[in-house]
């Protein structure tokens, strides 16, 4: 029974990695869709949406289970607890790179991206992906090393988040109305894909270590030589 436990637990894990890879490629088409107006790859992530909700709602259960009939403590609570609430934020991002391709879908055969946005866009899609890749590694391997990279992601992400607002609010912004919301709301979007990810990795730190501390505390921890709490 013991073993079948362990099994369930890693099973928790693996599932994880599953899903934040689907969201990976999720977001890739998302914002290619975004840039080049390609209402097809956009098509295939709306699709594709529920894939990621119904491994979410599985991994969910999942963990209910678990928590029903093993009653873990210590690391195995953790892991099934920090499971549950990964997956949500997951699945979260999952739908932003749905919303992303809506965006791309709503506004065809025009492009979604204003006039003067382009290289912006193109630079967080790109970040956005990363962010993406990075977050992948960090739940396949808890290396909390990584989490600093992410951080480092998100900064960038929210420095073309304000490029973006400070565009369409210059007085030499020239975009109609839909121009200025699509331009707003797929800039928030890039941007609040990135603070989930970095929600996750805060999560991935508790996991690791116990404690409920800001990503970089974490980081710290384990660099003193700390020993993760049971």
């Amino acid at each position: 029974m013991r073993e079948v436990f362990h099994q369930s637990l890693e099973d928790v894990q693996g599932r994880l990695v599953e899903i934040s890879e689907l969201v990976t490629v999720a977001i890739d088409k998302a914002t290619r869709a975004f840039g080049t107006s390609d209402v097809t790859l956009a098509e295939e992530v709306i699709e594709e949406d529920t894939v990621i909700d119904e491994k979410a709602v599985e991994l969910d259960e999942l963990a209910i289970q678990i928590l029903a009939r093993q009653q873990p403590v210590a690391r195995d609570l953790r892991i099934v607890v920090a499971g549950l609430r990964i997956s949500a934020s997951l699945e979260r991002m999952g739908d932003i790179a749905e919303h992303i391709a809506q965006l791309t879908r709503m506004r065809f055969p025009e492009r979604a991206i204003p006039k003067g946005l382009k290289g912006t866009f193109t630079k967080m899609g790109e970040l956005d992906v990363e962010v993406a890749r990075t977050l992948t590694e960090i739940l396949r391997t808890e290396d909390l090393t990584l989490v600093e990279k992410l951080r480092t992601l998100d900064d960038q992400l929210d420095d073309k988040h304000l490029a973006v607002f400070e565009k369409v609010l210059s007085e030499n912004w020239q975009g109609e109305a839909g121009a200025t919301v699509d331009a707003t709301l797929a800039s928030r979007y890039h941007e609040r894909f990135a603070d989930h990810a970095l929600s996750v990795a805060k999560k991935v730190a508790y996991l690791a270590t116990g404690e409920w501390t800001p990503a970089t505390d974490a980081i710290a921890i384990i660099a003193a030589g700390g020993e993760p709490t049971a």
